[in-house]
């Protein structure tokens, strides 16, 4: 057993785990936050996505105790208080899920990818950087439009702001 020592959402967090134990199982069964999901266990499908100190990874893919002391945000992270990420939001206002299984790991892939390419998003783009998040129901088309979106929002509310 180790003990992995987590910053999640915030909040420092610990916990004992078997050494084999993958990141989401940890952050599912140890810390209760269910809203990052199992699909493959395979590095597949990205319902597992999470960010780790600022950067997307698929959380299956991952020991727990490699993970031991990073920063951890999961999507219970995203919204602030008591309003959804801009990524939720347009996830939402463009009907952009339909079981949902698979939008959290969308819309953390999402956040990542406004991140890193802000106002030079197109739908060309979305599309390949979407490409490890598998969705059995919409087709994506919907949720290529509120990534889009989104980033529309962010990159003019950052542009006011500057």
């Amino acid at each position: 057993m180790s003990r992995v020592t987590l910053t999640v959402n915030g909040r420092t967090v610990s916990g004992e785990c078997e050494d084999r134990t993958l990141l989401v199982h940890f952050i599912r069964e140890k810390l209760g936050l269910t809203g990052t999901h199992v699909g493959c266990d395979t590095n597949q499908c990205g319902a597992c996505v999470i960010h780790m100190d600022g950067k997307s990874i698929k959380s299956c893919s991952l020991l727990a105790v490699q993970a031991s002391g990073s920063n951890i945000t999961t999507i219970e992270g995203l919204a602030a208080n008591g309003e959804l990420h801009p990524v939720q939001a347009a996830f939402k206002e463009h009907h952009g899920l339909q079981c949902g299984f698979c939008t959290p790991g969308m819309v953390m892939t999402a956040v990542d990818m406004i991140s890193r390419h802000g106002g030079a998003l197109d739908e060309k783009t979305v599309r390949a950087e979407l490409d490890g998040n598998i969705c059995r129901c919409t087709g994506y088309h919907n949720i290529v439009k509120a990534v889009l979106s989104a980033n529309a929002e962010m990159h003019a509310a950052k542009q006011a702001a500057e």
